[in-house]
C-alpha cells in the first residue's frame, strides 16, 4: 500500500535522526527527552507499516497516536525551564503533570473502561491543541533563540495541525478517514529536515519560562476551540444522520473552515490579543478596587508639603503605593534632556546602563505615550514595535515599569518603578488602564503645583511692580516739594523762618526717601506702618501747609467735630495729599477747595470730605475709570494711582470712600474712618 511507503520513509528518517542525536553532545534534559520523542516517533511510524504487522486496528492506531503525543508533550515540558538536572525533575513539577494528564488518561482509560472511539478522537484533538499552545509559549518566550527554535516550531506545529484536522474530521463523521492516515507518513517525512535544522541551530534546549495569567488565557482559547469543535461534531452527526449527496461537500467546507479558524487564532497576534482582553474583562474579577485605590491616592497626595521636592516625592510614592512597589525614580524632561527630581529606595544600578536604557525609552514614549514593561520586552519585544533596547543593559538596570507623564500631548516626565521585595505585577490591559489613570492623576497634581508656583512668582513680580509704581508716585511728590523750595529760595533765602522750614522739609523728604528705598530693597509692595491714634484735622492741616500750598486755589480745612482714629499717619497723609492735589488741579484758581472734618455717631465713623468747585465727573467715568490703576487724564504728568491708592488704603482699615460729582458742578470725596 502507498501508506506503507510513507511510514517506512518516515521510520528510516527518524532512525537516522535518532542515531544523529545520540552522537550530538549538547547539554540539557530537553535534549534527552528529544531523543525519547524521536525514538517513540520511530516506533510509532514503524508500527503502522501494514506489510510488517498486518492491518492496523482502530484501538492500536489511537493508542499509538496517544503514546507519540505523550512523548512530545514531555519533551516540550522539559523545554520550559533550564534548571532541570534530570528527567525526574521534569516529571515531579506540577505543571508537567497537568500537561501530561490528558495523554495519560487517554492511554490507560481504554484498558480500564469501555470507551467510545468518539471520545478518543476528542482527546487526540485536545492533545494536538495542547502541543500547539505549548509551541506558542516556547516560541514567544525564546527571545533571541527564536531563530534557532523556529524550524522545530514549524515541524511540530505543522504535524500537530494535521493531527488536529484529522481527528476533527473523524469527530464529524465518527470514523477516521483512510486518506488522512495514509498521508501522515509522507507529511512527517517531508517535514523531517526542519527538525534536523533545529538540532543544528539550538545550543541550549531549555528556556526559562514563567507561568502567568497568559496560561489561563490560552486555556480560554482552548475552550473557544473546543466549543467550535463541539459544533462541528453536532454538524457531523447531523450529516451522518441525514446523509444525502451534500454530506461530502459539507464535510470539506467544515475542514477548510477549521483551517481558517486555526490560522486566525494562532497566527494573528491582534486577533488573539482582542480575545484575551475580552475574556479577561468579562470572565475575571477586577484586580483593583478602583474606588478604594482612588481615595487612598487622593489622601496621600493631599498630605504632601508645599515645597516642590515634597510634591515630587509624594507623586512618586503615590505611584509606588498604587501597585505596592518599593523602588522608583521620578524624572522631569528638560531642554537638556531629563533630570531626576525624586527617588524612593533606588535600585543600585550602573549609571551607564540607566542612561542607555532611558534614552531609548524616552524617545519611544515621547512618540506614543505607552507604559512599558521592560521584563515583558525581554520576553516579547514584538509587543513594542519600533522599540530598540540593549537587552544586556536592560537586564542590568533593575527597573521593571516605565510610566510616562504627559502634558499637552508631549512628555512632561516619567517614572521608573521596581518591586523591590514585593511581587511583580503583570502589565495586562487592566493594569495598563489602572496605571494610566493613576499617572494622569499624579501628573496633573505635579503640573498644577508647578503652575501654582509660576502664578505665585508672577504675583510677586506684579506686587513688586505695583510697589514700584507707588514709589515712583511718591518720588514725584518729593520732587514737587524740592521744586517748591527752589522756587521760593530766591525770594526768602534770607528769611530765617524760611531756612528753618526748608531744613524741616528736607528732613521730612529724606525720611520718605529712606522709606521708599527700604521698600525697594525688601521687595514689599506695602510696608506695614505703625498705627497710632491721631486727629485727622492735624494731619490735614499739615498736608495743606507743607505739600499743597504751592498750588491754587489754597485748600481750607474746616473742623466740625472729631474723635481720634487709629491710623498710619504717613499713609493717611499720602491719601489726603492725592485727593486734595487732584481737587486743586481740577479747580480754577478762583475756585474753592474745602476739607471738612466731622464725625457720624450713627455708624461710629470719622468723616473727611474733600469738596471742590471744579470741572466734575460723569457717572461713567466714576464707575469705569476713576479707581482704575494706571488710567490717568493727565497724560505723561500723572501715574493714575492716586485715587486707587486712597480707596485701597481706606478699605484695608475697614473704612470706605465715596464720590459725588456732576460735570461742571464740582466733586466731593468722602472718606469714612472707623473709630475704635
Amino acid at each position: 500500500m502507498i501508506s506503507d511507503v510513507g511510514y517506512v520513509l518516515n521510520s528510516l528518517a527518524h532512525l537516522a535522526l535518532l542515531l544523529l542525536l545520540l552522537t550530538v553532545r549538547k547539554p540539557g534534559v530537553a535534549k534527552n527527552l528529544l531523543v525519547l520523542a524521536t525514538a517513540a516517533t520511530f516506533l510509532w511510524s514503524t508500527s503502522l507499516v501494514t506489510a510488517l504487522f498486518g492491518p492496523v486496528s482502530l484501538s492500536w492506531l489511537l493508542s499509538a497516536d496517544v503514546l507519540k503525543q505523550l512523548t512530545w508533550l514531555l519533551f516540550l515540558a522539559g523545554c520550559l525551564q533550564t534548571s532541570f538536572n534530570n528527567i525526574f525533575d521534569v516529571l515531579k513539577r506540577p505543571v508537567t503533570l497537568i500537561i501530561l494528564a490528558p495523554a495519560l488518561v487517554a492511554l490507560f482509560a481504554p484498558y480500564l473502561l469501555a470507551v467510545n472511539p468518539a471520545w478518543s478522537f476528542l482527546v487526540l484533538i485536545v492533545l494536538s491543541l495542547e502541543v500547539l499552545v505549548l509551541l506558542e509559549v516556547v516560541y514567544r518566550q525564546a527571545g533571541r533563540e527564536q531563530w534557532a527554535f523556529k524550524p522545530l516550531i514549524i515541524y511540530l506545529g505543522a504535524t500537530n495541525l494535521f493531527e488536529f484536522v484529522t481527528y476533527a474530521n473523524a469527530t464529524m463523521v465518527n470514523q477516521v478517514e483512510v486518506g488522512y492516515i495514509a498521508a501522515r507518513g509522507f507529511i512527517y517525512f517531508l517535514l523531517m529536515p526542519l527538525l534536523v535544522i533545529s538540532i543544528r541551530r539550538i545550543h541550549h534546549w531549555g528556556i526559562d519560562i514563567f507561568i502567568s495569567r497568559d496560561v489561563v488565557l490560552h486555556s480560554s482559547l482552548l475552550l473557544v476551540a473546543g466549543g467550535y469543535l463541539f459544533i462541528m461534531a453536532v454538524v457531523g452527526y447531523a450529516i451522518n444522520y441525514l446523509g444525502g449527496n451534500w454530506g461530502a461537500t459539507v464535510q470539506i467546507i467544515l475542514v477548510v473552515m477549521s483551517f481558517a479558524l486555526l490560522a486566525t487564532v494562532f497566527l494573528s497576534n491582534g486577533f488573539r490579543t482582542k480575545i484575551k482582553v475580552f475574556i479577561t474583562k468579562h470572565f475575571f474579577a477586577n484586580q483593583f478596587d478602583y474606588r478604594v485605590e482612588w481615595v487612598k491616592l487622593t489622601k496621600w497626595l493631599t498630605k504632601a508639603g508645599e515645597s516642590s521636592s515634597d510634591v515630587y516625592y509624594a507623586g512618586l510614592t503615590g505611584m509606588l503605593n498604587a501597585i505596592q512597589y518599593d523602588s522608583g525614580l521620578l524624572f522631569k524632561v528638560t531642554q537638556n534632556g531629563y533630570e531626576c527630581i525624586a527617588s524612593a529606595s533606588p535600585v543600585s544600578d550602573g549609571k551607564e546602563y540607566r542612561c542607555k536604557t532611558l534614552d531609548a525609552l524616552v524617545l519611544y514614549s515621547d512618540e506614543n505615550g505607552w507604559i512599558i514593561d521592560t521584563d515583558a520586552y525581554l520576553v516579547k519585544p514584538f509587543d513594542y514595535e519600533g522599540l530598540k533596547l540593549d537587552r544586556d543593559a536592560l537586564k542590568q538596570w533593575g527597573y521593571q515599569l516605565f510610566v510616562p507623564f504627559l502634558k499637552e500631548g508631549g512628555l512632561w516626565g516619567f517614572a521608573v518603578l521596581a518591586p523591590g521585595d514585593k511581587e511583580k505585577i503583570s502589565l495586562n490591559w487592566e493594569v495598563k488602564d489602572y496605571l494610566t489613570a493613576v499617572s494622569e492623576q499624579v501628573g496633573t497634581y505635579m503640573q498644577h503645583h508647578e503652575a501654582a508656583q509660576v502664578v505665585a512668582e508672577n504675583a510677586q513680580f506684579a506686587a513688586f511692580n505695583r510697589m514700584s509704581a507707588f514709589v515712583l508716585h511718591d518720588l514725584k511728590n518729593v520732587l514737587a516739594q524740592v521744586d517748591l523750595i527752589l522756587a521760593n529760595a530766591q525770594q526768602h533765602k534770607h528769611n530765617p523762618e524760611f531756612i528753618d522750614d526748608t531744613f524741616e522739609t528736607l528732613e521730612h523728604t529724606k525720611a520718605r526717601m529712606e522709606k521708599m528705598l527700604k521698600q525697594l530693597t525688601d521687595k514689599k509692595a506695602v510696608e506695614e506702618g505703625v498705627n497710632s491714634e491721631f486727629l485727622l484735622s492735624d494731619i490735614a492741616k499739615d498736608v495743606v501747609e507743607k505739600r499743597c500750598s504751592a498750588l491754587r486755589p489754597l485748600p481750607a480745612v474746616h473742623l466740625v467735630r472729631e474723635t481720634p482714629v487709629l491710623v498710619d499717619r504717613e499713609k493717611v497723609a499720602n491719601v489726603l495729599y492725592h485727593l486734595i492735589s487732584n481737587a486743586q488741579q481740577a479747580t480754577a484758581d478762583d475756585g474753592e477747595v474745602d476739607v471738612v472734618i466731622t464725625s457720624n455717631s450713627d455708624n461710629n465713623t470719622q468723616l473727611v470730605m474733600i469738596e471742590d468747585t471744579g470741572t466734575g465727573m460723569d457717572k461713567a467715568f466714576i464707575d469705569e475709570r476713576l479707581f482704575k490703576p494706571f488710567d490717568t487724564t493727565k497724560g505723561n504728568a500723572g501715574m493714575g494711582i492716586g485715587a486707587y491708592d486712597a480707596k485701597t488704603y481706606i478699605e484695608s482699615i475697614g473704612g470706605k470712600l465715596t464720590v459725588q460729582s456732576e460735570p461742571g458742578r464740582g466733586s466731593c470725596f468722602t472718606l469714612y474712618f472707623p473709630i475704635g
